[in-house]
Protein backbone atom coordinates (compact mmCIF):
# COMPACT_ATOMS: atom_id res chain seq x y z
CA UNK A 1 0.00 0.00 0.00
CA UNK A 2 1.20 3.56 -0.61
CA UNK A 3 0.93 6.91 1.21
CA UNK A 4 -0.91 10.04 0.60
CA UNK A 5 1.92 13.03 -0.05
CA UNK A 6 1.19 16.79 -0.81
CA UNK A 7 1.83 16.31 -3.98
CA UNK A 8 -0.04 12.96 -4.58
CA UNK A 9 -0.02 9.14 -4.09
CA UNK A 10 3.15 7.51 -3.18
CA UNK A 11 3.32 3.47 -4.01
CA UNK A 12 6.95 2.16 -2.53
CA UNK A 13 8.10 -1.52 -4.13
CA UNK A 14 8.90 -4.21 -1.70
CA UNK A 15 12.95 -4.02 -1.74
CA UNK A 16 11.75 -0.40 -0.80
CA UNK A 17 13.90 0.79 -3.98
CA UNK A 18 13.42 1.00 -7.26
CA UNK A 19 12.94 3.31 -10.53
CA UNK A 20 10.90 5.98 -10.29
CA UNK A 21 7.42 5.93 -12.40
CA UNK A 22 4.82 8.69 -12.48
CA UNK A 23 1.10 7.75 -13.16
CA UNK A 24 -1.31 9.53 -14.59
CA UNK A 25 -4.30 10.09 -13.72
CA UNK A 26 -8.12 9.93 -16.14
CA UNK A 27 -10.22 12.50 -15.84
CA UNK A 28 -11.92 10.82 -12.54
CA UNK A 29 -9.07 12.26 -11.11
CA UNK A 30 -7.02 10.54 -8.43
CA UNK A 31 -9.29 7.67 -7.48
CA UNK A 32 -8.94 4.53 -5.81
CA UNK A 33 -8.38 2.97 -9.45
CA UNK A 34 -5.41 4.82 -9.82
CA UNK A 35 -4.00 4.49 -6.40
CA UNK A 36 -4.68 0.43 -7.06
CA UNK A 37 -2.23 1.34 -10.47
CA UNK A 38 0.34 3.10 -8.44
CA UNK A 39 0.55 -0.71 -6.21
CA UNK A 40 0.52 -2.86 -8.99
CA UNK A 41 3.56 -0.95 -10.12
CA UNK A 42 5.22 -0.56 -6.87
CA UNK A 43 5.03 -4.62 -6.61
CA UNK A 44 6.31 -4.46 -9.75
CA UNK A 45 9.41 -3.26 -8.54
CA UNK A 46 8.79 0.63 -9.26
CA UNK A 47 8.60 4.13 -6.92
CA UNK A 48 5.17 5.02 -8.11
CA UNK A 49 4.02 8.64 -7.64
CA UNK A 50 0.19 9.53 -9.13
CA UNK A 51 0.94 13.41 -8.90
CA UNK A 52 -3.21 14.39 -7.85
CA UNK A 53 -3.63 16.88 -10.78
CA UNK A 54 -6.62 18.25 -9.82
CA UNK A 55 -5.61 19.38 -6.75
CA UNK A 56 -8.79 16.95 -4.64
CA UNK A 57 -11.47 17.01 -6.98
CA UNK A 58 -12.82 13.59 -8.24
CA UNK A 59 -15.38 11.90 -9.21
CA UNK A 60 -17.57 9.09 -10.71
CA UNK A 61 -20.01 11.22 -13.03
CA UNK A 62 -18.83 11.58 -16.75
CA UNK A 63 -20.68 14.92 -16.62
CA UNK A 64 -18.16 16.53 -14.18
CA UNK A 65 -15.18 14.47 -15.20
CA UNK A 66 -15.99 16.40 -18.39
CA UNK A 67 -16.23 19.55 -16.81
CA UNK A 68 -12.53 19.08 -14.94
CA UNK A 69 -11.16 17.56 -18.35
CA UNK A 70 -12.11 20.77 -20.26
CA UNK A 71 -11.34 23.36 -17.04
CA UNK A 72 -7.61 21.68 -16.84
CA UNK A 73 -5.29 24.61 -16.86
CA UNK A 74 -2.13 23.11 -19.04
CA UNK A 75 0.81 25.77 -17.79
CA UNK A 76 -0.25 24.68 -13.48
CA UNK A 77 -0.47 21.17 -15.20
CA UNK A 78 2.65 21.23 -16.70
CA UNK A 79 4.64 23.13 -13.57
CA UNK A 80 2.73 20.05 -11.53
CA UNK A 81 3.98 17.77 -14.19
CA UNK A 82 7.59 19.01 -13.36
CA UNK A 83 7.76 19.14 -9.56
CA UNK A 84 5.91 15.76 -9.60
CA UNK A 85 9.08 14.46 -11.85
CA UNK A 86 11.64 16.42 -9.91
CA UNK A 87 10.40 14.94 -6.10
CA UNK A 88 10.58 11.11 -7.65
CA UNK A 89 14.00 12.02 -8.57
CA UNK A 90 15.33 13.49 -5.35
CA UNK A 91 13.37 10.66 -3.72
CA UNK A 92 15.44 8.33 -1.38
CA UNK A 93 14.20 5.37 -2.83
CA UNK A 94 14.55 5.87 -6.19
CA UNK A 95 16.84 4.78 -7.91
CA UNK A 96 19.05 5.84 -11.62
CA UNK A 97 18.71 9.13 -13.31
CA UNK A 98 15.49 8.62 -15.38
CA UNK A 99 12.28 8.30 -14.59
CA UNK A 100 9.38 6.57 -16.51
CA UNK A 101 5.45 7.80 -16.88
CA UNK A 102 2.22 6.38 -17.90
CA UNK A 103 -0.69 7.96 -18.12
CA UNK A 104 -4.56 6.69 -19.10
CA UNK A 105 -6.69 8.75 -21.37
CA UNK A 106 -6.06 12.30 -20.33
CA UNK A 107 -3.26 10.95 -18.18
CA UNK A 108 -1.65 9.32 -21.74
CA UNK A 109 -1.85 12.66 -23.60
CA UNK A 110 -0.03 14.12 -20.27
CA UNK A 111 2.72 11.64 -20.60
CA UNK A 112 3.37 12.67 -23.42
CA UNK A 113 3.46 16.30 -22.67
CA UNK A 114 6.03 15.91 -19.44
CA UNK A 115 8.19 13.91 -21.37
CA UNK A 116 8.66 17.10 -23.64
CA UNK A 117 8.76 19.13 -20.19
CA UNK A 118 12.60 18.45 -19.66
CA UNK A 119 14.89 15.30 -20.33
CA UNK A 120 14.14 13.43 -16.87
CA UNK A 121 12.60 10.72 -18.91
CA UNK A 122 13.32 7.60 -20.10
CA UNK A 123 10.07 5.80 -21.39
CA UNK A 124 7.04 7.23 -21.86
CA UNK A 125 3.55 4.77 -22.01
CA UNK A 126 0.50 6.27 -23.10
CA UNK A 127 -2.37 4.44 -22.88
CA UNK A 128 -5.46 6.11 -24.81
CA UNK A 129 -4.22 9.49 -24.57
CA UNK A 130 -6.64 12.51 -25.31
CA UNK A 131 -6.90 16.17 -24.74
CA UNK A 132 -7.69 18.79 -27.24
CA UNK A 133 -6.07 21.29 -25.19
CA UNK A 134 -2.71 19.85 -25.17
CA UNK A 135 -0.21 19.71 -27.74
CA UNK A 136 3.23 18.32 -26.79
CA UNK A 137 6.05 20.03 -28.31
CA UNK A 138 7.46 16.83 -30.00
CA UNK A 139 10.47 18.13 -31.02
CA UNK A 140 11.59 18.33 -27.32
CA UNK A 141 10.70 14.44 -27.48
CA UNK A 142 13.63 12.22 -25.94
CA UNK A 143 12.63 9.37 -24.52
CA UNK A 144 10.97 5.97 -26.18
CA UNK A 145 7.19 5.90 -26.50
CA UNK A 146 4.91 3.18 -26.32
CA UNK A 147 1.16 3.59 -27.20
CA UNK A 148 -1.69 1.17 -26.45
CA UNK A 149 -4.69 1.90 -28.13
CA UNK A 150 -8.00 0.19 -29.17
CA UNK A 151 -9.48 -0.50 -32.46
CA UNK A 152 -12.98 0.32 -31.17
CA UNK A 153 -12.01 3.94 -29.47
CA UNK A 154 -14.37 6.39 -30.20
CA UNK A 155 -12.27 9.03 -28.36
CA UNK A 156 -8.91 7.86 -30.26
CA UNK A 157 -9.77 6.32 -33.57
CA UNK A 158 -7.14 4.32 -35.43
CA UNK A 159 -6.96 7.74 -37.39
CA UNK A 160 -5.59 9.60 -34.28
CA UNK A 161 -3.42 6.57 -33.68
CA UNK A 162 -1.99 7.23 -37.21
CA UNK A 163 -1.85 11.07 -37.05
CA UNK A 164 -0.25 10.90 -33.42
CA UNK A 165 2.63 8.00 -34.50
CA UNK A 166 3.60 10.21 -38.19
CA UNK A 167 4.05 13.12 -35.57
CA UNK A 168 6.02 11.88 -33.02
CA UNK A 169 8.23 9.99 -36.01
CA UNK A 170 7.89 13.22 -37.72
CA UNK A 171 9.84 15.27 -35.31
CA UNK A 172 12.68 12.80 -35.09
CA UNK A 173 11.06 10.60 -31.56
CA UNK A 174 10.41 7.17 -31.33
CA UNK A 175 7.38 5.42 -30.88
CA UNK A 176 5.95 1.88 -30.94
CA UNK A 177 2.43 1.11 -30.93
CA UNK A 178 0.25 -1.71 -30.49
CA UNK A 179 -3.88 -1.68 -31.21
CA UNK A 180 -6.20 -3.80 -29.34
CA UNK A 181 -8.82 -5.13 -32.26
CA UNK A 182 -11.90 -5.66 -29.76
CA UNK A 183 -11.43 -3.45 -27.50
CA UNK A 184 -12.77 -0.15 -26.68
CA UNK A 185 -11.64 3.02 -25.11
CA UNK A 186 -10.84 2.30 -20.81
CA UNK A 187 -9.78 -1.27 -21.58
CA UNK A 188 -7.64 -1.10 -18.79
CA UNK A 189 -9.94 0.35 -16.25
CA UNK A 190 -11.26 -2.91 -14.14
CA UNK A 191 -13.16 -0.40 -11.98
CA UNK A 192 -15.98 0.17 -15.25
CA UNK A 193 -17.29 -3.44 -16.69
CA UNK A 194 -18.74 -1.28 -19.76
CA UNK A 195 -15.02 -0.94 -20.46
CA UNK A 196 -12.70 -3.54 -18.99
CA UNK A 197 -11.44 -6.19 -21.52
CA UNK A 198 -9.27 -8.57 -19.25
CA UNK A 199 -7.40 -9.92 -22.11
CA UNK A 200 -5.84 -6.38 -23.71
CA UNK A 201 -5.80 -5.21 -20.33
CA UNK A 202 -3.14 -8.27 -19.27
CA UNK A 203 -1.54 -8.13 -22.56
CA UNK A 204 -1.10 -4.49 -22.31
CA UNK A 205 0.43 -4.48 -18.52
CA UNK A 206 3.16 -6.89 -19.58
CA UNK A 207 4.01 -4.74 -22.54
CA UNK A 208 4.23 -2.09 -20.26
CA UNK A 209 6.17 -3.67 -17.34
CA UNK A 210 8.60 -4.82 -20.11
CA UNK A 211 8.91 -1.90 -22.05
CA UNK A 212 10.16 -0.05 -18.48
CA UNK A 213 12.41 -2.37 -17.48
CA UNK A 214 14.08 -1.97 -21.14
CA UNK A 215 14.23 1.64 -21.06
CA UNK A 216 15.17 2.65 -17.23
Amino acid sequence: MGTEQEIGYLALPPAGTGRGLLVLQEWWGLVPHIRDVSDRFAAAGFVALAPDLFHGEQTTSPDEAQRLFMALNIEQTARDLETAAQFLLDHEAVTGDKIGVVGFCMGGQLALLAATLSDRYGAVIDFYGIHPKVQPNFSRLSAPVLGLFAAEDNFVPPAAVEQLEATVKGAGGSIASHTYPNAGHAFFNDTRPDAYQPEAATDAWQRSIDFLNQHL
